[in-house]
Order: C-alpha cells, then sequence, then structure tokens
C-alpha cells in the first residue's frame, strides 16, 4: 500500500510552526508496510485543499490528512472533506457528550463553536479523540483510506498509534517493512562510505534492501531499511546487512537504537562503577549539560567546572599561570592540566576537559577559528587530541561535546 500525507495550516507555509505531524505519520505508516509516496503541505485555502485532496486519493491507497478541524473561521477541512465526498455534516451525540465531559471537567462553558465540532460528516466512521474536543473521520471507497485527524501533534499521534494504524496493520498484509540504524561518529561521511565499501554487498541487487546515510554535525546514522512479505525475513535481512557493516565499521558505531552517546557512556560508565567531571570552557558547560540529560546521571558524574577565563582556570582547577603564558589557553598543555585539575578537585575517576576558538572571532594564523583540544585524565594517563570544528559557534561546540563524549567512550571500551 502507499501513502500521501497532507497538512493544513496557513502556519505551516509560513514557518510559524514546524511540520512534525509530517514525520511522525510517515514513520508510523513505514512501521506497518505502508510506504509514503509524497507530503503536501497546502494553506487555509479551500480551492487548494480540494485539489491536494483530489490529486492524492486518485494516486495513493491511503490518505493522512490533519489540520483544519479546530473551532474557528478558518478551520474549513471538515466543509470541504464534506464537498469533496459529497455529503452533509450531522450532529454525533457520542461526540457531543465527549465534548460537554471534556468542558465539565476543565470548568469551561459550553458556546456554539464547542457543539459544532460534534458535527461530522454523515458517511464517515467517526475516530473518537480520547485527549481533545476535534474528533477524527474516515471514509472508505473501494480499497481507499481517507483520513482525517486535528493538527494538534498529540491528539494526531494518539489517533493514529490507537485507532487508524491497527486498522492498516490488519488491511496491509502484502508486504513488511523493517528499519534499523546504526549511530556513528568520529568519521566523516564520504571516509565512512569508504570503509564499508561496496554497498551491493550490504543491500544485495532486488531492490529490497537499502542502505541510507544520513549525516549531521553529530556524526552519520546508517540507516537499513528491508521491504518483505513476512516478519522474519525482514529481520534476517537486518541481521544480515547490520553484521557486515560491523565488520567494516564497528569501531565507530556507538549505538544501534535510540540512544543518544551521553546515554551510552552514562551505560559505561555506570557499568564500570566509575566517576566522571568535566572542565569546560569553548563549549560552556555543553558538555556536562548533556551528561546530566540523561536521568541517573547523579550516580557517576559528580559534577562540571566552566572555566571561561584564564583567572578561573587558574584559581578554580590548579592550572599552572605559566602554562598559560607559555602556551597559551588554546593548548595541549593547558587542556591537560584543565582535565587533571577538574579530576583531582572533584575527586573524581575520569575527567574531561574541552578548550578551543569557537569563532567566527579570535582566530590567528598558529591557532585558528575551530581549533580545539579535548583532554582526559585517569589516574594512569593524561592526554589531549586537537581538533577543528569549523567557524560556526554553536555547530563548533556541538562537535566539540560530541568529540569528548565519544573520546571517553572509547577509552572506556578500550577502542583505539
Amino acid at each position: 500500500m502507499t501513502a500521501e500525507i497532507i497538512t493544513i495550516g496557513d502556519e505551516l507555509l509560513i514557518g510559524q510552526i514546524i511540520n512534525t505531524n509530517q514525520a511522525y505519520i510517515a514513520e508510523k505508516l513505514n512501521g506497518v508496510g505502508i510506504y509514503c509516496e509524497r507530503m503536501t503541505t497546502v494553506g487555509d485555502n479551500a480551492e487548494v485543499i480540494t485539489d491536494a485532496f483530489t490529486t492524492a486519493f486518485n494516486r495513493v491507497d491511503v490518505v493522512c490528512v490533519t489540520g483544519g478541524l479546530g473551532p474557528t473561521h478558518d478551520d474549513i477541512t471538515k466543509k470541504i472533506v464534506c464537498e469533496f465526498f459529497k455529503t452533509d455534516l450531522v450532529m454525533n451525540d457520542e461526540v457531543l457528550d465527549h465534548i460537554k465531559s471534556l468542558a465539565q471537567k476543565r470548568n469551561i462553558a459550553m458556546i456554539q463553536s464547542n457543539i459544532d465540532q460534534a458535527l461530522v460528516p454523515k458517511d464517515s466512521t467517526v475516530i473518537p479523540n480520547h485527549i481533545g474536543t476535534a474528533p477524527g473521520m474516515m471514509f472508505k471507497r473501494g480499497s481507499k483510506y481517507f483520513f482525517i485527524m486535528p493538527g494538534v501533534p498529540y491528539e494526531m499521534k494518539e489517533m493514529i498509534d490507537s485507532w487508524i494504524l491497527p486498522l492498516l496493520e490488519k488491511k496491509n498484509t502484502e508486504s513488511v517493512v523493517r528499519h534499523k540504524t546504526l549511530k556513528t561518529t568520529g568519521i566523516g561521511e564520504s571516509m565512512l562510505a569508504q570503509q564499508i565499501g561496496n554497498v551491493a554487498e550490504v543491500i544485495g541487487t532486488d531492490g529490497m534492501t537499502t542502505l541510507a546515510f544520513l549525516p549531521n554535525p553529530m556524526g552519520t546514522k546508517l540507516r537499513i531499511t528491508v521491504k518483505e512479505k513476512s516478519a522474519e525475513s525482514a529481520q534476517e535481512k537486518i541481521v544480515r546487512a547490520e553484521q557486515f557493516l560491523r565488520s567494516k565499521i564497528e569501531k565507530y558505531i556507538y549505538s544501534d537504537d535510540e540512544k543518544d552517546l551521553e546515554d551510552v557512556v552514562g551505560d559505561l560508565l555506570k557499568m564500570k562503577n566509575l566517576t566522571l567531571a568535566t572542565a569546560e570552557s569553548c563549549t560552556g558547560g555543553l558538555i556536562a549539560n548533556r551528561i546530566t540529560n540523561v536521568s541517573g546521571s547523579s550516580e557517576y558524574f559528580l559534577g562540571g567546572f566552566v572555566v571561561y577565563s584564564n583567572q578561573l582556570k587558574i584559581e578554580e582547577l590548579g592550572v599552572p599561570e605559566k602554562l598559560i603564558l607559555d602556551f597559551g589557553a588554546v593548548s595541549k598543555e593547558v587542556a591537560e592540566a584543565m582535565a587533571d585539575g577538574a579530576r583531582l578537585t572533584a575527586k573524581a575517576d575520569i575527567a574531561l576537559s574541552a578548550t578551543g576558538i569557537a569563532g567566527p572571532t579570535g582566530g590567528t594564523s598558529e591557532k585558528p577559528v575551530g581549533l580545539c583540544w579535548i583532554g582526559y585524565s585517569d589516574a594512569e594517563i593524561t592526554f589531549a587530541i586537537k581538533f577543528n570544528f569549523g567557524d560556526n559557534r554553536i555547530r563548533f561546540k556541538e562537535r566539540a561535546s560530541q568529540a569528548a563524549l565519544e573520546l571517553l567512550r572509547r577509552k572506556l571500551m578500550k577502542l583505539s
């Protein structure tokens, strides 16, 4: 089965609201073997919406529409749906009772626009909205399905998960789609592709398996997608593809699920019963922030020092002033001294440090913008590694925090 997603709202077209509904619906449909061929976003214009409905319903099996079901004058989706399917709006007593119940619970007076939300197309099947007032609707014409849902993301998600997906999963018996995503870091996309080599060895030649490279400032995700007739055969292909990729790039893979690098590092620290501290200059506390985004991080994270000025590096971490005078604050020597100082001051097993030039100003020919030293210290060894993370300040900080956490992961796993 194929699908198209139509999202309605002027606010989407002017960029006032980020369109997260499309991504959520597409991912969920794909999970039950329904391929999303197109995503269309239209404004609150009757003619444009009708045209989108007509085009989509003619070319795909499943149409999912969100938006325009609210109680205000610009919510015109129900009226257009009625014209499209040549039917009328009728009052639905169950929906009305639900709206009255919500109003009573919230101590809100019922007004006419609330009552009007219980009007639904006569020939539609109502999709209950357990957490909001606007019901969803479904039309079935032959083998085609047309779903209309509210644009409010949490209301849409509840309808998709509890009502629409179970229905479609029963109806779509033609194919199964399975995904597996491997998260990598510490290597660029092109070098990663070179390390993997002949992609045909991963995906085969039957067109039923695909491998996508999804780069971002933190690394590259590798998404394996398999289409098969059964869940068992799809899973077998996923496993084979993953095994091949791991044989080529194992040390760069830090996660094979939704875990971020800070989650992985936290698990390793807990498993090894080790504690961590951080000393940050150029990253401004971002490393500590990411570590403490993980629930339970207090088990292993003792604290962090944000020492932006040279004076604080000296006073809080005991960095020798002579090191800063001789080598500069952005140097291997100072990064090492910062890591040492953080570990000893916090009485931690391990410490990470970061010092660099985030830009876009402040660089020199010897120390250009983007230069960063990441330091590491434990009871046995202290060292620092040199990087260049570019001249975009925000991406610099993101990449530096990722590099620091990846350095720690590799040390904990005894990887080069």
